[in-house]
């Protein structure tokens, strides 16, 4: 169970910033991830997994267990300690992942090497006994494998893993992907020079990962874990290390962590277990390590620590207030009494979390968000939380909050009807699991093995963790979780007060503990009974009529049409066996709001989190427990968007729901509020890195500053009224046109059936044009638009991007500009992060609307330092310049085409690629046709049609530029 994101060689996209604040079914298990709250999210999103200090020549969990490992999977040791795991898995057909994981990261660092294990594995691109130099990614893009999605890496307290997915699994590809690992394992040539040139992107990832939140997080660690050791390695290192350290100190730490008895391979997809096997061994059996085993690292012992309070300070960081619990990790075996004990708590757990959740959503809450979870912490202790957001001034009341509602469930305990109420939503999420068991992808199945392995966990598959499970709550009471919650969960050290905050209150630590004693000097009493909740929505008139139905047989589509209007489209597939997905698309989205004035658009999420006339959220939640089913609102560039992910058996209720949303919605001021100040909460972390305010500003920028994709500024948030989130919503989405898009496990009768008497029993609409003109590109700059960030002063963001057109109206265009502008992207990641190590990683990418006419655009994008901002525009503009004069090479062009291809072969195999590209396929034909051509138009495109590209787009005096800079700089230079 990991508490983060691990430190992942890979691109980070341009995206707009949201609030996530609640979900449907919410579910908080002995799955779940600790801290999963919205400001905690984005902190661990920057940081590591946890660590553990494993012995070599570790045998599989499963030999010291009661457990039994999934059936299938082909577990196996080499004689020189390196274990193995093979399965067979055809979803998706032809492919496979690889993971190959070294049980080693910066807790084996010396004091002289941190941040040299994360190094290291930078470094096994950089060129091996057998591989040249600069060859692997080419080498992987020649096979088809994409620069990050497909080839990539992670390093973490105690690990590091290389994961690579093959996109086909011919003899040669698979025996080149066991090739690679082969020589990360133990034939890095680690250069001097290549070393060298590497320092700038390890710097310049250390940059973009120091955020506010990931400050924060470190923060809470040093408090939590104060004088082990995990808390003096965090995975980047330190600075001076990495900028000064002699290539002999990564050497010394790769020979003697990187061995065979610290290893695991892990191979799953269709492919052939007894020749994997085989190759592994021919392959691995010759690794011999390099000196003997040196002493595991002693992670240090937990601290004992009564009731205390510690303020946490960073600038930028939204308000925070935490009460932790810590007792010593439990190092033991994994086994059934263990996993049972672990279940029984956070089933109490989840009542708690369910129960501040519903506070969050009252009027007048006293705070923003909360959570609650329980987890192994870097196996270095075992910790129990409560956490809340909150406003700067109001972070008291937020403590008393959810110091009185833990006190209040540590007491009077949980009801039976509440623990019976998550254990059915937790039921029916693992019988929806086992029931889609035989189409699990290859890479989710290599992703879990690998993280079973850095937990020592056994592998168990879907049924028997749902065998396990009702093994677990027979019987199960609401006293004996009451009593876990009393003498394990809330026992052992603390409560730890920790408040984080961008500025220390007056009193600091010590008005923290006044405020706590305040709170427990309040009495608290039993919680009122709750009251079971029924869904109303199940008939809504008379089953619609379908007047108009066609098969197209060569996609497999079923398109139909009501007489009140609504549009389906069914794509019946055998791709997840059990999972339906399910989209419904109202209106024209952005493009049917005003233009003229600024617009709420950030309170998008509050039309799902209102709930409907009938029924608010929270009893949503309590109506539908036993179903599987989820709401996910948006508001897209041509349409007010529903997503929901469901399995057969509960397809009716997920129409159901989607209809009462789109019919009768609530637009409750209580929600309004919660989401208006908790983007105020939030908004100096949009200012804090380059890379934020990027994610902050360039859609808006992008459409020439149109209201309808800018993001709000303080004044506006403020400004904003309930009335304007019911006004901007309403019409819209009980008036637009609807159209129902499923793929998945189903048959189109079925379907048909069910939304006729949902969405095809709702009264006629229209289907009317967009209400405004379409949107803009900006004028092109002489001089970048300025913006600043109030971070690090050695920190920059520059982008160019260029306009280009839309997708539909010139499809080979289209396909064409896209290859062109991910040669661009290659070229820049050669040229500006290789050659250059100014940035850890280039992005470029090509966005052409489907739902604007005659908009879409190619963009580049880094960070980098202040200094080398002006060098990435000559290079833009130097790399435009010879696309544009000369062809690409063959190899270059395949090199870039080759991933693209592949990339649409593995999302056709997925009913999200369905889902996606069938909107408006009834409407729009040419919709159809990028369908069909999906891999053909790649496939045409040649390097004159590149060169063609370039010449016609990539014009320097066509570029708009965007540079952030450290500092006050706002206007256009």
């Amino acid at each position: 169970m990991n508490g983060g994101q691990p430190l992942r060689c890979r691109p980070f996209p341009i995206v707009a910033f949201e609030i996530r604040l609640s979900r449907l079914s919410p579910r908080f298990s002995a799955l779940s991830r600790l801290f999963a709250a919205t400001a905690l999210v984005a902190v661990l999103a920057g940081t590591a997994l946890p660590a553990r200090a494993e012995a070599p020549v570790s045998p599989w969990p499963q030999a010291a267990s009661d457990l039994q490992a999934e059936s299938g999977i082909r577990f196996g040791t080499l004689a020189n300690g390196m274990r193995f795991a093979v399965m067979r898995n055809a979803t998706p057909s032809g492919q496979a992942a690889i993971r190959f994981r070294i049980g080693s990261g910066s807790l084996e660092e010396d004091d002289t090497q941190q941040g040299l294990a994360h190094f290291l594995e930078h470094m096994a691109f950089k060129g091996s006994t057998h591989v040249p130099e600069g060859e692997m990614v080419r080498i992987l893009q020649r096979k088809g494998l994409a620069f990050g999605p497909d080839t990539n890496a992670h390093t973490s307290y105690d690990e590091t893993v290389y994961a690579l997915d093959l996109p086909e699994v011919d003899a040669d590809t698979v025996s080149t992907g066991l090739m690679l690992m082969r020589e990360t394992a133990s034939e890095l040539k680690l250069d001097a020079g290549a070393f060298d040139r590497e320092r700038g992107v390890i710097l310049s990832e250390e940059r973009l990962r120091d955020t506010p939140q990931y400050r924060g997080m470190i923060g809470l660690i040093n408090v939590l874990l104060a004088g082990q050791r995990v808390p003096s390695r965090p995975p980047i290192g330190k600075t001076d290390i990495i900028s000064n350290a002699p290539v002999d100190l990564v050497r010394d730490y790769y020979r003697a962590n990187y061995r065979p008895d610290r290893a695991t391979l892990i191979v799953v997809g269709d492919v052939d277990p007894d020749a994997i096997e085989t190759e592994i061994r021919r392959r691995f059996e010759d690794w011999k390590p390099a000196g003997p085993a040196r002493p595991e690292p002693d992670l240090g012992k937990l601290k004992q620590q009564g009731l205390g309070a510690d303020i946490v300070t960073v600038p930028g960081a939204s308000t925070r207030i935490q009460i932790a619990w810590t007792r010593p990790y439990d190092g033991s075996p994994d086994t059934f009494a263990k996993r049972r004990a672990e279940m029984v708590e956070d089933l109490g757990l989840s009542v708690l979390k369910r129960r501040v959740s519903a506070m969050a959503r009252r009027a007048n809450a006293p705070f923003i968000s909360a959570e609650v979870a329980s987890q192994d912490l870097y196996d270095s202790a075992r910790i129990a939380l409560v956490a809340a957001d909150s406003e700067p001034d109001k972070w008291q009341a937020a403590l008393a909050a959810i110091d009185q509602e833990q006190r209040r469930i540590a007491q009077f305990g949980v009801e039976q009807s509440e623990l019976d109420r998550e254990i059915l939503e937790y039921r029916s999420l693992l019988q929806a699991a086992a029931g889609g068991a035989a189409t699990r992808t290859s890479t989710d199945i290599a992703n879990t093995l690998a993280q079973s392995v850095d937990d020592d966990k056994v592998f168990t598959s879907p049924a028997d963790d749902l065998a396990l499970f009702e093994r677990m709550v027979k019987g199960l009471t609401a006293d004996e979780v009451n009593q876990a919650l009393h003498n394990t969960v809330f026992s052992g050290n603390g409560p730890r007060l920790v408040l984080q905050t961008a500025q220390a209150p007056q009193g600091g630590a010590d008005a923290v503990a006044k405020a706590y004693a305040a709170s427990q000097a309040v009495p608290v009493t039993a919680p009122a009974k709750t009251m079971a909740a029924v869904w109303p929505y199940t008939h809504f008139g008379d089953a619609g009529t379908v007047v108009e139905r066609r098969d197209v047989g060569d996609l497999g589509l079923t398109l139909v049409r009501f007489a009140n209007g609504v549009r389906l489209n069914v794509k019946p597939t055998k791709l997840r066996a059990n999972e339906v997905l399910v989209r419904v698309d109202i209106g024209h989205g952005r493009l049917d709001l005003p233009k003229d004035r600024p617009l709420p658009t950030w309170t998008a999420q509050g039309v799902e989190l209102s709930g409907v006339k009938a029924i608010d959220y929270e009893d949503m939640q309590k109506a539908l427990a036993a179903n599987v089913a989820s709401i996910d609102f948006s508001l897209d560039d041509g349409s007010f968007k529903f997503e929901g992910r469901t399995r057969p058996e509960d397809l009716a209720t997920q129409l159901q729901i989607f209809t009462a949303y789109g019919s009768d919605p609530a637009y409750r001021p209580e929600v309004f509020a919660r989401l208006q100040q908790a983007y105020l909460n939030n908004l100096d972390q949009y200012s804090a890195t380059p890379g934020a305010v990027v994610s902050r500003d360039f859609l808006g920028l992008v459409h020439a500053g149109d209201p309808r994709w800018t993001f709000p500024d303080r004044d506006q948030l403020l400004a904003a009224k309930p009335a304007d989130f019911e006004a901007l919503f309403h019409d819209p989405i009980t008036k637009g046109a609807i159209e129902v898009t499923i793929a998945g496990d189903v048959t189109a009768d079925a379907v048909i059936g069910l939304v006729a008497q949902t969405f095809g029993a709702l009264p006629p609409r229209a289907d009317d044009a967009p209400t405004t003109d379409s949107a803009q590109f900006p004028i092109p700059t002489a001089q970048p638009v300025l913006r600043s960030h109030t971070g690090r002063l050695d920190n920059a963001a520059a982008v160019m991007a260029v306009p280009i057109g839309d997708m539909l109206s010139d499809l080979p265009r289209a396909f064409s500009a896209d290859l062109a502008g991910q040669i661009f992207q290659n070229r820049l990641i050669d040229q500006f992060r290789i050659a250059e190590g100014a940035t850890y990683s280039p992005q470029g990418d090509v966005s052409l609307s489907k739902s604007i006419p005659g908009y879409g655009y190619a963009y580049a994008y880094v960070e980098t330092t202040p200094a080398k901002v002006d060098r990435f525009y000559a290079l833009v503009d130097k790399i435009a310049a010879d696309l544009a004069a000369n062809d690409v090479s063959a190899d270059e062009l395949a090199r870039a085409k080759e991933p693209m291809i592949e990339t649409v072969k593995h999302q056709q195999e997925g009913n999200e690629y369905w889902l996606r590209n069938l909107r408006g396929v009834q409407t729009d034909a040419r919709r159809l046709d990028l369908i069909r051509q999906n891999l053909t138009g790649y496939e045409k495109v040649t390097a004159q049609d590149v060169r063609a590209i370039a010449a016609t787009y990539f014009k320097p005096e066509k570029f708009w530029r965007l540079e952030v800079l450290p500092g006050g700089a706002t206007a256009i230079r």
